[in-house]
């Protein structure tokens, strides 16, 4: 087998450490839980909100503040990925990482006992900021840990453990569904999402921080350039169209998932009972409940799809071959789904197309910097897009409203032919080892 660089090699996984299989292990569970959030709360925001108003899911007062609930947590995700970007350069990997994993852990938990919309919605803003910071964290720790032959598939197996958090969120909705009788399911949901505090004790104790970060902190204290410092990512001619290019991409993604891929639950409900969403049988809850799952199951393989793809003819036109794919699956998911049958069809195929876009940020955002850069650039580029990717509920949302959920999905997917058009500036990673100042 050849290795990227087109020389002879082993497979990615041979002579690979315990200590890189930890690494990869402890950096995919972070991810997979922070993504296990993320799907709880779309599952669970509507029976959320109007329990804590005192409505039903159908009405309109719910609709509105479910909008600026999904608005308001990718705030927060933006801004945590920000911070803990920057956190994530200047304090090191597994210690931003521990600090994140921690804090939408605790805020997860305490979403369940919520007493009043308002809470809830601050918790909800208070838990993204700790998953916005994880990611770049995660991605810095396993591209500096791995050598660069192992680099993108470590990476892709990694963005495809999201995935699995993802049919998690989706199999807890099922089974509190079926099981929950006298507390509200909801609120069983967030308690669950407690659990991830206890990867903190791993890392704590058992991952430390990578040789390039310290080599590049030495490098810091003996006065040559800093550490996470931001403006950096614009000073340097290369550096800044990197981040131009990587902010674009991630755009065309993020907007995608939030302002199309979330709304899946919804679609099924409105398909499966147009007429009177108020009269949700505990059946039809189930179904759904599958339906997604099923998309996260697409998505695990378009994840790993993206990854295979790409080690062979460049992350480039990976990409490129995505946006395509999403512009044709997107539309027809939202205008085929019509019965919990069509839903089993069509509902992986959505997850598989949109989905792989993120096995590429993965994989892509940390080949484009420097280690001094690393998290603090991956970061910038995935939450500039969360900032922008804000209209994407409320848009759909006004969409849905006017003109239909199956012309909405249509109308906001013209965003991936933007997606077409960034590559045409976009650099190719493929086959070079990660970039030293």
């Amino acid at each position: 087998m050849k290795s990227e660089n087109g020389n002879v090699s082993l497979p990615w996984f041979k002579g690979l450490t315990g200590y890189h299989w930890l690494v990869l292990i402890v950096a995919s569970l972070g991810w997979a839980f922070d993504t296990m959030d993320q799907w709880i709360f779309n599952l669970a925001k509507g029976p959320a909100i109007a329990d804590l108003l005192g409505l039903q899911t159908g009405a309109p007062q719910v609709s509105r503040l479910v909008g600026w609930a999904t608005a308001i947590f990718i705030l927060g995700w933006a801004t945590g990925g920000f911070v803990f970007g920057m956190v994530g350069d200047k304090l090191g990997r597994t210690r931003t990482m521990m600090i994140t994993v921690g804090m939408y852990a605790v805020f997860t938990g305490l979403s369940g006992l919520a007493q009043d919309a308002t809470t809830f919605i601050i918790l909800r803003f208070l838990t993204g900021l700790g998953i916005g910071g994880e990611f770049a964290a995660g991605a810095a720790l396993v591209a500096e840990v791995f050598p660069d032959r192992s680099r993108a598939t470590a990476l892709g197996v990694m963005q495809a453990c999201s995935a699995l958090g993802n049919i998690t969120a989706g199999v807890v909705d099922l089974v509190v569904h079926q099981y929950a009788v006298t507390y509200p399911a909801w609120r069983i949901m967030f308690l669950v999402g407690i659990t991830p505090a206890l990867l903190t004790v791993v890392l704590r104790f058992f991952v430390r921080e990578p040789e390039r970060w310290h080599q590049a902190r030495e490098a810091a204290l003996a006065g040559a350039k800093g550490l996470g410092a931001l403006p950096e990512l614009f000073r340097d001619r290369v550096l800044r169209g990197r981040t131009l290019v990587g902010v674009g991409l991630a755009s065309v993604g993020v907007i995608g998932f939030w302002g199309i891929g979330v709304f899946s639950p919804e679609l099924f409900r409105h398909a499966l009972n147009p007429l009177d969403l108020a009269e949700m049988h505990k059946s039809v809850e189930q179904q759904k409940s599958i339906c997604v799952i099923m998309q996260q199951v697409g998505a695990f393989f378009g994840i790993l799809a993206w990854t295979w793809v790409a080690q062979r003819v460049g992350r480039r036109r990976a990409f490129a071959l995505a946006f395509l794919a999403c512009l044709v699956v997107v539309p027809l998911c939202f205008h085929c789904t019509t019965s919990f049958i069509t839903g089993l069809i069509w509902f992986p195929l959505l997850g598989f197309v949109v989905t792989s876009l993120f096995g590429g940020y993965a994989i892509y955002f940390p080949e484009l910097y420097p280690t001094r850069l690393r998290a603090t650039g991956t970061g910038f580029c995935y939450n500039v897009a969360r900032y922008i990717s804000v209209i994407g509920p409320i848009a759909f949302g006004s969409l849905a409203a006017s003109v239909g959920f199956k012309w909405a999905a249509t109308i906001i997917s013209v965003v991936f032919v933007f997606g077409l058009l960034v590559l045409i500036w976009a650099p190719e990673t493929h086959g070079k080892p990660l970039p030293e100042d």
